[in-house]
């Protein structure tokens, strides 16, 4: 038999899926900040051992090795980025700091600009021209290019971006200067932004150009690193990297694309709760990734996550697709501590994994969201993680005596209550923000809750937005390793395509989404079946943002009545992002994107078992005296070993289940039901 195996490289652990045959096997080790290679091999040794092989021969037998990884994340939020430089046209290379007049906060004099991750020195401008047209208005003058690329090799640059105005419509003159850069500095990483992002906007472009090159050296160090720890050690395989847009692709691909992998390992989680979520049948679903570090939240209509286009990464923008996924610092390692004022605060700042929560026994002294909750007796500390780290109790008492309790005159249980009801209500807000602000109403979805913790709060998040179902897969505590099992092969592809609607001609549009298509098929690994999805970035006249709407056509030609029926799309989109719609006024597309998928036929790795009867009462260990928000107190609450589980029990809430790698808490007025995919299917009741 052959493995497959995923693994996901987080804050604070690294987990891995791994599938031979029908058997699956999930787990879990510390994550090493700066060093995830290490932790990658230690996750394969775990897979190894459940499987009574050496890692030798489990790696020699691994067809393929999906890799979720923070590299870019890390290098963006921590500035650790390769030396990098910027040429662009004369006149134009301040434009990532105008940023368009864009200040996070307005009112604030002092807040600091952006840290500079090419310095106003290493841009440099050069004379060239093109116009709208894409016709040549000044030639580009070589000697300023190469005396450019002289200067930023002679003052240490490793990597060039590189972005003209209207490169999109004609990038000859970007390739020409990649030549240049090449002969001059051979050792040079080179990005262009005809490449990455040829679509309007120069700003956009620019700063994503600019991150592309900042970032992917490292994740290309990082991937021929490993692949290369990965061949010694007996691999065989292909080794993949998790996307942002909720695919994989190759380490050719991924090398060159580093600002395609920002989001890499909650996208992969994602992807899992489209599948699982699909399987259990549930369609429309908020997702809630509680790790250690952070929650990650994202919306999932009708088996498809919202894909957004306006994101910012410490700062800076990133306009290529991502899986929209809203991160706050809101996870089991969250500190709590006290402001100046005397107010209980809960985050950003993470205890990370090391030390880690003070219960971890690892030398952390400040208190945590995961001490919290183990003071509420919501976690067993000999459970934790499957039995594989005891949890010290004291030591979370002690840390929030002292940096809680004791400042703010209260006692140990009421200062971890109050953690407690912070967290969730800022992770309830992180699920508002991706549904009511975006005009979705919470009720008319499931969450889906996973991470080590993301199961203990849901059940109180659920009855704060009046969500009626939650779900919580089995294997939640590993769900973005799982994603990167079961995701396919996926290219997102963007041009620019300005034309009035009314403009539009459908044989026009046709060729340039065959063009687009063209290119993205030389980018995307072989495949026995490939599903293509194209859209449209329509926006009022006038207007700054556009929606993305799906072009619906069963054949490669467009024609006048698709056009028209994604232009009616468009304004019902419209309106429900924005409350309003306006028929009458004049309507402009902007560009044409698509989305190529090479499938993997991974999806049946889960196939459905057998319902018992209701009775679970052979899998309860026990009670304790647990925290029920509901009751507003502790109430004997009944324990139940997830092990002894079956699809068909049924669990009564208040009631805790102790699965191997995340704890579900059912709160009072609620029932679980594990189904026949091993997804905990909670009923709310209030």
């Amino acid at each position: 038999m052959s493995f497959t195996i995923a693994v996901d490289v987080g804050g604070t652990f690294t987990d891995v899926v791994a599938t031979e045959g029908t058997e699956v096997f999930a787990g879990k080790v510390s994550s090493r900040p700066n060093d995830e290679a290490t932790a990658v091999l230690n996750a394969v040794g775990i897979v190894a051992e459940h499987f009574g092989r050496t890692a030798e021969q489990t790696l020699a037998g691994t067809d393929q090795f999906i890799l979720g990884t923070t590299v870019v994340t890390n290098a963006m939020l921590e500035y650790t980025g390769v030396a990098t430089g910027l040429i662009t046209t004369k006149g134009f290379r301040d434009v990532l700091e105008i940023r368009r007049g864009y200040k996070e906060s307005i009112f604030d004099l002092s807040l600091p600009a952006p840290h500079p991750i090419t310095r106003r020195r290493f841009r440099k401008g050069v004379t060239e021209r093109i116009d709208y047209r894409g016709e040549i208005a000044t030639p580009l003058d070589e000697d300023e290019v190469r005396t450019a690329v002289r200067e930023l090799k002679a003052a240490g640059i490793e990597s060039i971006a590189v972005c003209l105005l209207f490169s999109f419509v004609n990038d000859a003159h970007e390739r020409r200067i990649a030549e240049i850069i090449t002969e001059e500095h051979p050792d040079c990483f080179v990005t262009l932004s005809c490449e990455v992002l040829p679509q309007i906007r120069e700003f956009e472009r620019v700063s994503t150009t600019v991150v592309n090159a900042y970032t992917s050296p490292l994740l290309k160090r990082y991937l021929n690193r490993l692949d290369e720890g990965l061949r010694e050690a007996g691999f065989r395989g292909e080794l993949v990297v998790m996307q942002s847009n909720g695919g994989i692709m190759d380490v050719a691909y991924s090398a060159q694309h580093g600002v395609d992998a920002v989001l890499s390992g909650p996208a992969g989680g994602v992807i899992a709760a489209v599948a699982l979520g699909e399987r259990s049948g549930y369609r429309n679903i908020i997702t809630g990734d509680m790790g250690g570090t952070s929650y990650d939240v994202c919306l999932i209509h009708d088996g498809k996550p919202e894909v957004g286009v306006e994101n910012w990464i410490s700062r800076y923008r990133v306009a290529v697709p991502l899986i929209d996924i809203h991160t706050i610092g809101s996870g089991g390692g969250s500190i709590a501590w006290v402001d100046e004022g005397g107010a209980l605060r809960v985050g950003p700042e993470s205890a990370g994994a090391n030390p880690g929560p003070a219960c971890y026994g690892r030398g952390g002294t400040r208190p945590t969201v995961t001490d919290a909750n183990l003071l509420l007796g919501f976690m067993d500390p000999d459970r934790f993680m499957g039995g594989q780290l005891s949890l010290d109790r004291a030591a979370a008492e002690r840390a929030f005596e002292e940096h809680v309790a004791q400042p703010m005159g209260i006692s140990v249980t009421e200062a971890a209550v109050g953690v407690f009801r912070i967290a969730n209500s800022d992770m309830a807000n992180a699920l508002r923000f991706v549904s009511v602000t975006r005009g979705r109403d919470p009720r008319d979805y499931a969450l889906m809750a996973f991470g080590g913790a993301g199961a203990i709060h849901a059940g109180v998040q659920a009855v704060d937005l009046g969500i009626k179902t939650v779900l919580v897969p089995r294997k939640a505590a590993v769900l973005s390793a799982f994603g990167g099992l079961v995701a396919d092969f996926k290219v997102s592809r963007i041009k620019s395509y300005v034309r009035a609607a009314e403009a539009v001609r459908p044989e026009e549009l046709t060729e340039v989404f065959d063009t687009v298509h063209a290119e993205a098929q030389e980018l995307l690994p072989t495949a026995e079946t490939t599903h293509l999805e194209r859209y449209l970035d329509v926006r009022y006249e006038g207007q700054t943002r556009e929606v993305i709407v799906p072009l619906r056509t069963r054949t490669r030609r467009i024609s006048e009545v698709s056009l028209a029926r994604a232009i009616n799309e468009f304004h019902e989109l419209h309106d429900q992002l924005y409350g309003h719609k306006r028929p009458d006024q004049p309507v402009q597309i902007v560009s044409a994107r698509l989305d190529l998928t090479g499938l993997r036929g991974m999806g049946d790795v889960t196939p459905p078992h057998k319902f018992v009867d209701e009775d679970a009462s052979a899998a309860k260990v026990g009670t304790r005296e647990v925290y029920i928000e509901g009751r507003g107190g502790f109430v004997p609450t009944p324990i139940f070993d997830g092990a002894g589980i079956e699809p068909g029990h049924v669990i009564p809430g208040p009631a805790v289940i102790h699965e191997p790698g995340t704890t579900i808490v059912v709160a009072d007025g609620q029932e679980a039901m594990l189904d026949q995919y091993e997804t905990y299917v909670i009923e709310v009741v209030r």
